[in-house]
């Protein structure tokens, strides 16, 4: 097995840890409760068995708007079911529209090179005024739902913020989804009012979307209103188009009637619903998960300006689509202040630089994106730090699936040097994350920095025992503000439960396969529990085959999962090749020693296959589970959850999965 040597890539100069957030924060701590927190690990400590007050500490740091009522929880150890802020109310938009210079710069928009806009403060809270005029007028009320078929783009911001300020439900979706994705997640929540696009810009090239608009809204008939924005077209061409879809009008015509006003916000309950994200949906229908207003604001504000340190004049990019969560956790940089960079499109087109281009154009101080899309361009042999200044950018973040030590290499070698890596991991189930980045603390290669303030993560053991220096399940064991309030339509909570609480009673059990060191207290993830391999009872991280098998050039990517076979698990990996590479006995070997000589034999796949795509959700995610049920011949429940559910035909009926 490939040793784990703690080796330090990065840490942050005196002044940076001077300046930090986190110093401050820490400073507050030891004045109000006569303490002496000297770093990040006593801060975490401390955090986690002093709940009420921690989290009360970071209400009264970032300036939450609103109440915080008269107990911050009322049983930390209730999980699930703790009550925070009780008797208190806020409101999430209220918080994001924080008062400000009005011509300080909101928000920045990037379709590809197609589209380019600028909003100032003043014109977003313009813009969220007469939208949420409009909705009134349509008749949306508190707890009402609003839903959002739209591309990464200001309207979907503004759309989400005025919806909120009212105390209605918001919920999107990304328009690359097929029209089944999207009822499968829409139909079950029955929303008023759908917000969608016309169309939206990839790889060069305008894609329509209004023939799915149509479908889908003819199948949604909750809705009362289609409001389409114009992306790709004249606003008067898109507005003729309009007239074969029902109840539509264009998103101009709609606010045209509506002067700017003040917004008005409706403060509500912590729990009050805010946002309803979707699991997978990969094993079938997604899940709807609710998350509250309190919850969602205390989490984000806590991970953005005391772990990756945003401060006002910053301005904050997450490569995302509106069918992720790190959507959600890059709009509620507003209310830090800092200005959102948006972009749209293929983050790779034309020549994988345009990231790059865009953060240096536009001065990004924190430029988040995805491990994949670092793979890809390591495999692109960019070397960004040789072509762009990036001086601008203080932290590169991380997440969507583990990031290899190699990458960790290569961001430090060919992208900045100087620079805080933070590999995030958590999740739609809770719209933040459980383990990120430490402001003040150093970066070492491999590993996620540290668990996250305020949260009680640990690693068990199939017994529920924790473990150090030793994969197990990723735990937490004590309440957080971002549980969800539950799940859309599961009034008793039985689903709910089911999903995280069955496996430990009273501890959250999110399904990620960690370690946790007890060296640097940082922590590594080998990919889901429910995806690990187990060839003769020894439970594997598919991670730690991918990490090997994408050293080699010839190979682009992969995807392992365990086959049924002679009363036990094989190991079966599929590798996406180089264009003109052939996967020869040649190569098949390279691929196996490379395995065998850093992992352990069992590690070894008994089978290797070539295909020509990996199989992955809307979000970039490769899906083991599918490619699973697809090797045994069973149905895979909701192909609509995949971005390229076409891919799967590769991976059916192979003849030398019968040997």
């Amino acid at each position: 097995m490939e040793p784990t040597s703690h080796r330090l890539l990065w840490e942050p100069s005196p002044d940076r840890v001077r300046g930090a957030n986190l110093s401050a924060f820490i400073n507050l701590l030891n004045r109000r409760h006569g303490l002496s927190l000297g770093g990040y690990d006593d801060l975490w400590q401390w955090s986690v068995g002093a709940i009420p007050e921690f989290w009360k500490a970071v209400w009264d740091f970032c300036g939450v708007i609103g109440r915080p009522g008269e107990k911050v929880v009322d049983d930390p150890d209730r999980l699930p079911g703790a009550k925070w802020f009780v008797g208190g109310a806020l409101n999430y938009a209220e918080n994001l529209l924080r008062p400000r210079e009005a011509d300080c710069p909101a928000i920045v928009f990037k379709a590809e090179d197609k589209v380019t806009r600028r909003l100032s403060y003043s014109e977003l809270c313009a813009l969220v005024s007469r939208f949420q005029q409009a909705l009134a007028r349509l008749g949306v009320a508190k707890g009402d739902r609003v839903a959002a078929y739209l591309p990464n783009m200001p309207e979907t911001v503004i759309s989400m913020l005025a919806a909120s300020a009212g105390g209605a439900i918001f919920s999107s979706a990304s328009p690359d989804f097929g029209v089944q994705g999207v009822l499968d997640r829409f139909g079950q929540i029955e929303p008023k009012v759908l917000v969608a696009v016309d169309g939206y810009f990839y790889n060069g090239k305008a894609h329509d979307c209004l023939e799915k608009v149509a479908q889908v809204a003819a199948n949604l008939p909750s809705v009362e209103k289609v409001v389409v924005v114009a992306l790709t077209r004249p606003m008067g061409e898109v507005r003729d188009a309009l007239a074969d879809i029902p109840k539509a009008e264009l998103w101009d015509d709609l606010i045209a009637d509506f002067p700017p006003a003040e917004v008005k916000f409706t403060r509500v309950a912590a729990e009050h619903p805010l946002f309803i994200m979707y699991s997978s949906g990969t094993t079938g229908v997604p899940k709807c998960i609710v998350h509250g207003h309190g919850g969602t604001l205390l989490q984000h504000l806590k991970e953005h300006q005391l772990q990756a340190d945003i401060k006002p004049d910053d301005k904050v990019f997450y490569f995302t689509t509106c069918g992720w969560m790190m959507w959600n956790w890059l709009v509620t940089g507003l209310a830090s202040r800092a200005t959102l960079l948006l972009y749209d499109g293929a983050p790779t087109a034309p020549d994988g630089n345009v990231l790059f281009d865009y953060a240096d154009a536009e001065g990004m101080t924190f430029f988040g994106t995805s491990a994949k899309w670092i793979d890809a361009i390591k495999k692109m042999g960019l070397r960004p730090r040789d072509t762009h200044s990036l001086a601008s950018v203080h932290t590169i973040a991380s997440t969507g699936s583990p990031l290899v030590p190699e990458s960790f290499d290569y961001v430090y070698e060919a992208i900045k040097p100087d620079v805080q890596l933070a590999s995030i991991s958590g999740g739609t189930d809770i719209l933040s994350c459980f383990m990120g980045a430490n402001a003040i603390g150093p970066v070492y290669r491999g590993e996620i920095q540290a668990r996250g303030l305020g949260m009680a993560v640990d690693v068990f053991d199939d017994e529920g025992r924790p473990v150090r220096d030793d994969k197990g399940e990723l735990v937490c064991t004590r309440a957080f503000p971002s549980v969800p309030v539950g799940f859309w339509n599961d009034p008793d909570g039985v689903k709910f439960h089911a999903a995280y609480f069955d496996r430990f009673p009273g501890v959250w059990t999110h399904g990620d396969w960690v370690s946790l060191s007890s060296t640097t207290g940082g922590m590594t993830v080998f990919g889901r529990s429910d995806a690990t391999l187990n060839p003769g009872g020894v439970r594997i991280g598919t991670a730690e085959i991918y990490r090997q098998v994408e050293k080699l050039d010839e190979v682009m990517e992969g995807i392992v999962v365990g086959q049924d076979w002679d009363n036990d698990t094989r190991v079966v990996l599929f590798v996406r090749l180089k264009d003109g590479v052939e996967l020869d006995e040649a190569l098949a070997k390279r691929i196996k020693d490379q395995i065998r000589a850093n992992c352990t034999p069992r590690h070894v796949p008994a089978v290797i296959l070539s295909v020509s795509d990996i199989p992955r959700t809307k979000s970039g995610k490769i899906v083991e589970l599918a490619v699973r049920e697809v090797i045994h011949g069973r149905p895979v429940k909701n192909k609509e959850a995949l971005a390229n559910p076409e891919a799967l035909d590769d991976y059916a009926n192979r003849p030398e999965l019968g040997t």
